[in-house]
């Protein structure tokens, strides 16, 4: 019989890398916009993803909706144990994606817009953060029930991975930027990129310092062989491509910093599925005890197959229209 279980924690994982990458630059442009002061230069960040950010967050839906069909008590549980970063997070959201409508539109008020498109931005993306190091830090559960309390996931270990998405998603959207537009806008990206990768490689070591440190189970995943060997390449790798986009900043090349912040991106979601596989629900519950009947995996299956393609389609179509620079004067976006 076909595992459904684990061909459904492929598609969400599938859903969440991609929303990470797609609305992680997307997200990383509101955190970059304290550092650029022209109103020319804010409309052309914006434009660079304009036409396409509304379509980035049907990855978050997407993973949503799995999760509810596939793993009914993973939804339940995680939502129950962070409902309240959850919660905050869609309302940044919700601001951030009203001031990118308004923000166009508005002349007296744009400066109100600028903030909430600012602040949206980076409290949507330090919630995420904080949801993630909540999640790896375990989830009190008994029975399979959620146990723990309301403020659990209020740590220092998840202000510090809110901290660090917020760092990622700003490098993201730098690189982004840095192949998306010229001339002075990008000069400041060139310059800007180096500090945010140093920032985020500080943050990865952190991360992975602290998480085989207070969790045994970790450790022995990572350390014990013949598992070093196979996973001493993500680390490896994490060094080379920090090396590389600093290397690429230096000699201005357009695309590979946004490339190689990408393949960083990967790396960190290989080292958090190396970590907590095949636990779905840290520390202790499995992919296959948290998993739906076999006839509801594989009834939303078939939706799945049918619209995951044309999502991916879709999305390849529109960031291929739009593949061109942005420039200062520049129409059609608003």
């Amino acid at each position: 019989m076909i595992d459904l279980s684990l061909i459904w924690v492929g598609i969400i994982g599938l859903g969440v890398l991609i929303y990470v990458i797609l609305d992680g630059f997307d997200l990383g442009i509101g955190i970059l916009f304290p550092f650029i002061k022209s109103r020319e230069e804010r409309d052309v960040m914006m434009n660079t993803v304009a036409p396409v950010w509304d379509g980035n967050e049907t990855w978050m839906v997407l993973g949503g909706a799995g999760l509810f069909a596939a793993f009914p008590l993973v939804y339940s549980t995680v939502l129950s144990a962070l409902y309240m970063p959850i919660t905050l997070m869609v309302i940044a959201l919700i601001f951030r994606g009203v001031a990118f409508e308004f923000r166009f539109k508005a002349n007296r008020t744009k400066h109100l817009w600028d903030q909430a498109f600012i602040w949206g931005s980076i409290l949507s993306s330090f919630l995420q953060g904080v949801i993630l190091g909540a999640y790896i830090q375990g989830i009190q559960t008994t029975n399979g029930i959620f146990s723990g309390s309301g403020l659990d996931w209020l740590t220092p270990f998840a202000l510090f991975t809110g901290l660090g998405v917020v760092a990622m998603y700003a490098a993201l959207g730098c690189g982004w930027l840095i192949m998306k537009t010229d001339h002075e806008l990008r000069d400041q990206m060139y310059a800007l990129m180096p500090k945010l990768i140093i920032v985020l490689f500080v943050v990865f070591a952190g991360v992975s310092l602290y998480t085989p440190l207070t969790h045994p189970e970790i450790a022995a995943r990572w350390f014990a062989l013949p598992n070093l060997l196979y996973f001493s390449p993500v680390p490896v790798l994490v060094l080379l491509f920090t090396f590389l986009i600093l290397k690429a900043c230096k000699e201005r090349h357009d695309f590979k910093p946004f490339i190689y912040t990408l393949a960083l991106v990967f790396l960190a979601f290989t080292g958090f599925v190396i970590s907590l596989w095949p636990n779905i629900i840290p520390p202790s519950v499995t992919i296959w005890e948290a998993a739906a009947p076999h006839s509801s995996q594989k009834f939303a299956l078939v939706g799945a197959v049918i619209l995951i393609p044309i999502i991916i389609a879709y999305t390849i179509l529109s960031y291929w229209v739009f593949r061109d620079k942005v420039r200062v004067g520049d129409t059609g976006y608003h």
